[in-house]
């Protein structure tokens, strides 16, 4: 089992930035950011082979979020700028150590998840 622990959420205005950070037990595989509004189902936001450090961003978020992996530190980050109100949700931070080809963009294949950080984007 992963270890996970999210920090670097908080409240920004539009068009602000936030850098969340990971630190992981140990890396998976593949690892990821998902995240929840309200009401809404937990989606992927980008995910990162620890491998080859191939990444997949959400249509959503590419251009503006930047994922990025810290191996020796045993870390993830992801970089959020130009925030939109959209982007408001919990952020969690999520595990895979199977091989795989290629990093899921689902959920369900994330078996180790954090304890999330909360993200608000006012207007």
């Amino acid at each position: 089992q992963v270890h996970l622990v999210e920090c670097g959420g908080g409240s920004v205005e539009a068009g602000g930035s936030l850098t969340l950070s990971c630190k992981a037990s140990t890396m998976g595989r593949c690892m990821g950011w998902f995240r929840q509004a309200p009401g809404k189902e937990r989606e992927m936001v980008a995910v990162i082979s620890t491998v080859s450090g191939d990444t997949t961003y959400a249509t959503s978020v590419k251009d503006r979020f930047t994922i990025s992996q810290d191996n020796p530190k045993k870390s993830l980050t992801l970089q959020m700028n130009s925030l939109k109100p959209d982007d408001a949700a919990m952020y969690y931070c999520a595990a895979d150590l199977n091989w795989r080809s290629y990093c899921s963009i689902v959920d369900g294949a994330y078996v180790d998840w954090g304890q999330g950080t909360q993200v608000t984007v006012s207007s």
